[in-house]
């Protein structure tokens, strides 16, 4: 039986030549093998950056550099210091995954002719129980939620999802990694607008 290869995996390692700056994450090229480091880490000394092993990732990944918990992990407060070699396209994959969750996947997956977007009133429309009320809020809202959670300053992941009267994230805006539909971190920022305010009805 011949090996699984995985197609968004191996476009993504196509798309580096030498270099390639994945959110905070600058990817090098590195004999057959991957360098990983922080993109603040760009242009130091590999000897003076610290070496990781696979297992160190997840901790690097869930902590900032004093110690507190990441509960975001597309936030731009990863910490620098470090470098890791990726042997192997699966250890880039593993990598990655550990920094960013399914970040290749969706990578890829906004490549496709007809991204996979999931649009706030879609989503919303789904939720059950107290998360119902997230499909109240007016346009208006909805887009000062967008502002208060999905700025720069807060992600770097790439909005392409939306309401009416809002534009999604324009490219090179944040990073490559792009966002699919609202995460669970707006969707709780959501209900606590509506708690906040009365929704404005829908005319």
């Amino acid at each position: 039986m011949l090996p699984f290869e995985n197609p968004a995996l191996k476009a993504f390692v196509a798309e580096i030549k030498t270099e390639l700056l994945f959110a905070q994450i600058l990817v090098r090229r590195s004999g057959k093998g991957f360098e990983l480091r922080h993109a603040s880490d760009a242009t130091k000394p590999a000897e003076i950056l610290r070496p990781v092993l696979e297992t160190e990732l997840r901790a690097i990944s869930q902590f900032t550099e004093t110690g507190s918990f990441r509960p975001l992990k597309s936030a731009p407060d990863l910490r620098d210091g470090w470098r890791y070699e990726a042997l192997t396209e699966n250890a880039l994959e593993f990598a990655l995954n550990t920094f960013y969750p399914g970040a290749i996947a969706d990578w890829f997956a906004a490549r496709a002719p007809r991204p996979p977007v999931t649009s706030y009133r879609e989503f919303a429309q789904r939720q059950s129980g107290m998360y119902r009320v997230t499909a109240k809020l007016s346009d208006e809202q909805v887009a000062f939620v967008i502002g208060a959670c999905c700025s720069r300053k807060l992600c770097l992941k790439q909005r392409l999802w939306s309401v009416d009267g809002l534009a999604p994230d324009s490219s090179g805006e944040k990073s490559l990694i792009p966002c699919l539909e609202p995460c669970a971190i707006l969707l709780e920022f959501a209900r606590k607008t509506t708690r906040l305010q009365p929704p404005t009805p829908n005319l």
